[in-house]
């Protein structure tokens, strides 16, 4: 990991869970100073009314935020809009913050480091920009390699996008930590790599090296610990952003997979189509799917469901929803962000031993 930044994020009218999940994924889980957040639209606001604990004030303009003290000294993009590309709306503010003295930290497809007028405005101002997306220099197919003796690979999958697996994934190591376990995360999206400093941004590979390095990543999160939790991408019947989905199940090849599904969403997010409808799949048959999806290569199988009940009030109501859900599937289900992750880790873990494939070995 880098030294500690003092960060500003840049979340312009998009502030929340969704299309500003990068935003609320560094927040939450990162280990950076964050000084402030713009979004002119929640000016005033604080941060703590969306993650209880985090007092960071909400601003309208760059000024307010370079006006903390200590100084911020990293502006980073905290959206993950579809398709990726920067707001024009954005670039004045971009700009101001690279000849205020900023790097800039980017996870978006628009490469800013490659913009002429950025480009030349960081020269000018001895500043970095960082565009995470950026694919690695190493281009390899797979190879099929297979995991290191007594290495646990886990993958999270989801019924969609932007429903929390990588969330999950994150309780999960904290919790396998806390449990004494040797325990790696491996990124493979934007975020994720903002909070860890290292990985790669799986949806931005040519896809004849997607699988490879996806495997070569694992191999470094099997250096990394015993235990390799690594996070999901899309879902596996997304319209939009299968492919990705597939490139991790074949590329990891992890003997566990845990299911990450948003209480009571019924259709696809799918906002760049209003007019598509694309149904959530049926919890049982999917599973079932993704386990012999990931057999034609190695097996593998979900061993429990994490329920983002996000969207349900009180405590008691999402207890009954994890409990429906796991008369449904058959599966340990909780929600591991909400209710911490010990418990389900606790499943996870012993049902992994279980494994035929892996108890065998």
């Amino acid at each position: 990991m880098s030294a500690q930044r003092r960060l500003v994020i840049l979340a312009e009218g998009n502030f929340g869970f969704h299309h500003g999940k990068t935003a609320v994924g560094v927040i939450r889980y990162g280990s950076d100073d964050v000084r402030a957040v713009i979004d002119s639209t929640q000016a005033g606001g604080n941060v703590s009314s969306l993650l209880p604990g985090r007092d960071i004030p909400i601003v309208a303009t760059l000024g307010e935020a370079l006006a903390r003290e200590p100084r911020p000294d990293t502006l980073l993009i905290g959206i993950a809009p579809t398709g990726g590309r920067l707001p024009d709306s954005w670039r004045a503010t971009i700009l101001a913050s690279i000849q205020a003295g900023l790097d800039v930290h980017s996870g978006l497809h628009t490469f800013l480091g490659d913009d002429p007028e950025f480009a030349a405005a960081a020269r000018e101002a001895g500043t970095v920009i960082v565009d995470h997306r950026r694919p690695p220099a190493r281009m390899e197919t797979s190879v099929g390699r297979g995991h290191e003796p007594g290495k646990r690979v886990i993958l999270t999958v989801g019924t969609d996008c932007a429903i929390g697996k990588m969330s999950v994934a994150l309780e999960l190591r904290s919790a396998a930590v806390a449990a004494g376990h040797s325990t790696s995360f491996v990124p493979t999206g934007q975020t994720g790599m903002m909070i860890e400093g290292w990985g790669v941004a799986v949806d931005r590979l040519i896809s004849d090296f997607a699988q490879g390095t996806v495997e070569w990543m694992v191999e470094e999160g099997e250096r990394r610990g015993d235990w390799v939790i690594v996070e999901g991408q899309g879902s596996l019947d997304h319209p939009a952003y299968s492919s990705v989905t597939l490139a991790l199940i074949h590329g990891a090849t992890p003997q566990a997979m845990v299911l990450v599904h948003k209480a009571g969403q019924v259709e696809h997010d799918f906002d760049h189509l209003p007019e598509a409808s694309f149904p959530i799949a049926e919890l049982r048959p999917f599973i079932d799917l993704h386990e012999r999806v990931a057999g034609l290569i190695a097996p593998s199988k979900i061993v429990a469901v994490a329920l983002n009940t996000s969207a349900i009030a009180s405590d008691a109501d999402a207890r009954t929803e994890i409990a429906r859900i796991a008369t449904e599937t058959g599966l340990p289900v909780d929600d591991p962000v909400r209710f911490g992750g010990g418990p389900l880790w606790s499943e996870i873990e012993a049902a992994v031993e279980r494994l035929p494939w892996v108890a065998g070995r």
